[in-house]
């Protein structure tokens, strides 16, 4: 019964709205007509209904169905509707004039009522849909008088937008905008006022009582974004932005949705922006394998291949709970494909080679790796095990298995490593790169520097010290990073797989080094609160294996561009391919009798330009134990 109520109910506007038009399509005609020959001495008879009216109304009736008139609601009538209303007055004119011409040679038709018809028409029926759509507007601003008066910053098209979204939403009260151009000045946009410039609006937020400011420019730079949320953060008055299409399009924020501003809005980078017609041209249909698929890159690398074609992805994960997470967003939001998903360790041989059979896969991204750099300092075993071995495991498996694509996930840190994270990752390359010489699967690395939010990161340590009330701890006043979203790390992912060299290492061109205090002191003042005055900025010194910079390239690997302007190829090093494999072989053994003296031997021998960075402790500072990596000539006692 209800459900017959619901089609009901659906189907009596529609009806109505039909019954509306084809009553103006009779008016405009008999009116048309009576005007015309109402002025001769004898006019003809017009009688209210005729075969010729039935023709009328049957032709311009189909043509509206037709051009989609009934597709859209008066509630949010607009221009482009109105566009959409000539078109069809226009079109039904042609049909009613071939009907006519084939029923009685337009006898007792003005030739005059046919040039006036098409544009009377279009008045009468889109002067009532712009009426009630004024009139709902109205009843959305009373019932507005009493809910949030939002100042809007920016009053381009973003802010034309959000104030219809607004308006019809009814609990928020768009009181004015403001906006630097000086042609916006005193004008009005959607009928609200823009009251001054940017820098105005504390004075203005206060004179207008407003409760809430909302950004309203997506297309903003960095350096601008940061000037007026500074602005913002002056008026004591929480504050939105409108999220960028882009966001909206990969997923990220939702149309009409307020978001906060994130941290990676306020870092000076150019976001990547991938092809995506060549990555969907070598992703689609394929079955993909992603180990440690549950962590940040490996999850989101998930999402980005089901959104881009993948027929088929294999999850390869050792944490049960993020197995099951991933999963269960895949299915939610990817319904349609096709899903393995694997519990184990992927450095097992039987795991892999399960997940193999079962997938088949054409690509395998190899994401599982262990990353901590001040915890592998003291965990060489298992930093060697899972980055060399693990990945060894995984990478051989593959070429066995007639894997087309293999993409080892590495990092900036592998260039002129001085920890055990830059050593384990730069020797994985190079096993990959001995693999590649049998040229059966493509061998490709992926390198990027630090990933804003991923789990460990310096991002989420620092929320929590904010939450915390402080002090938000820094290693060193001018420490530096390179710093990307996790989704744009995914990007550069796919973007080199999908680029088609046989053995490469590709990095990403990422712009200027961020300073990591003014990363601190800028999620600081998006907290609400303002550094060294609320929240303490404590410095505690560089901590076991990092160093102050970063460095993206080695001076041994020529760079050279790529199809895609913001990633570069470089040229492997030279290497001995038996040696290596001694060296993993030996490692293993080492591993299994946890022999971490000759795990570090055997990686400063692999790793010839490994040099362990001399870290400065402050001896009032309880550090924790390093395993010492002896210097190159000294003699063993």
């Amino acid at each position: 019964m209800s459900a017959w109520r619901d089609r009901f109910s659906a189907i009596v506007p529609r009806v109505a709205v039909v019954s509306h038009d084809l009553f103006m399509v009779w008016l405009v005609w008999q009116g048309l007509h009576r005007l015309r020959f109402g002025i001769l001495p004898n006019p003809p008879e017009m009688p209210l209904w005729s075969t010729e009216i039935m023709l009328v109304l049957v032709a311009q009736g189909l043509v509206f169905w037709q051009v989609g008139l009934y597709r859209g609601l008066w509630r949010f009538a607009s221009v482009p509707d109105l566009w959409n209303i000539f078109k069809a007055c226009a079109l039904g004119l042609l049909a009613i004039t071939l009907g006519l011409v084939i029923y009685n040679r337009i006898e007792l038709v003005s030739r005059t009522v046919l040039v006036l018809y098409p544009l009377s028409l279009m008045a009468l029926l889109g002067a009532p849909r712009l009426l009630y759509r004024a009139w709902k507007d109205s009843s959305s601003e009373r019932t507005a008088a009493a809910s949030v008066r939002i100042l809007i910053l920016g009053a381009g098209h973003a802010g034309e937008a959000l104030v219809r979204d607004l308006r019809r939403l009814g609990t928020y009260q768009p009181v004015g905008f403001l906006d630097d151009a000086a042609r916006m000045r005193g004008t009005k946009v959607q009928g609200v006022p823009v009251l001054g410039k940017v820098s105005d609006v504390a004075e203005i937020a206060r004179e207008t009582a407003a409760k809430l400011l909302v950004i309203a420019m997506p297309s903003a730079d960095a350096t601008a974004l940061q000037r007026v949320v500074i602005a913002c953060e002056r008026t004591g008055l929480p504050f939105r932005m409108v999220p960028k299409l882009s966001d909206v399009l990969e997923g990220r924020s939702l149309p009409g949705e307020l978001k906060e501003v994130a941290i990676e809005d306020l870092l000076g980078r150019k976001p990547v922006l991938p092809d995506w017609k060549a990555i969907r041209h070598w992703l689609g249909a394929r079955s993909v394998l992603v180990t440690g698929a549950g962590g940040s890159i490996g999850s989101e690398l998930c999402r980005q291949c089901a959104r881009h074609g993948a027929r088929r992805i294999a999850l390869v994960e050792i944490d049960e709970l993020a197995l099951t997470t991933t999963e269960a967003a895949l299915k939610r939001d990817f319904p349609d494909l096709e899903y393995i998903s694997i519990l184990g360790d992927c450095g097992d041989p039987a795991v892999i080679a399960h997940a193999l059979r079962l997938s088949e896969p054409e690509a395998a991204f190899h994401a599982a790796a262990y990353k901590q750099v001040p915890l592998l300092e003291t965990q060489l075993r298992e930093a060697v095990r899972n980055n060399v071995l693990a990945t060894t495991t995984v990478a051989t498996a593959c070429r066995d298995a007639g894997v087309g694509t293999f993409v080892l996930i590495s990092t900036d840190k592998a260039v002129d490593p001085v920890n055990v994270l830059g050593a384990t990752k730069r020797l994985a390359e190079m096993m990959c790169q001995t693999l590649a010489l049998e040229r059966n699967t493509r061998f490709v690395t992926v390198r990027f520097g630090n990933v804003l939010d991923s789990a460990g990161s310096v991002v989420p340590l620092f929320r929590e010290q904010i939450r915390r009330g402080g002090p938000v701890t820094v290693t060193d006043p001018d420490v530096t990073r390179y710093f990307m979203t996790i989704p744009e790390a995914c990007q550069l992912i796919l973007q080199a797989s999908a680029i088609g060299t046989h053995e490469a290492i590709y990095t990403l061109d990422m712009g200027e080094a961020v300073p990591i205090r003014l990363l601190a002191e800028q999620m600081i003042r998006l907290a609400g609160k303002q550094p060294g005055r609320d929240i303490a900025v404590v410095y505690t010194g560089l901590r076991p294996g990092e160093k102050l910079h970063e460095t993206l390239f080695h001076a041994d690997e020529r760079y050279r561009p790529t199809a895609h302007p913001q990633i570069l190829q470089a040229e492997p090093r030279r290497i001995v391919a038996k040696e290596i494999s001694h060296a993993v072989a030996a490692m293993r053994d080492a591993s299994q009798s946890y022999d971490v003296e000759r795990l570090a031997d055997l990686l400063r021998e692999a790793v010839p330009d490994f040099v362990p960075e001399q870290t400065v402790v402050d001896p009032l500072v309880p550090s924790p134990t390093v395993v010492p990596f002896p210097a190159r000539n000294a003699r063993k006692i």
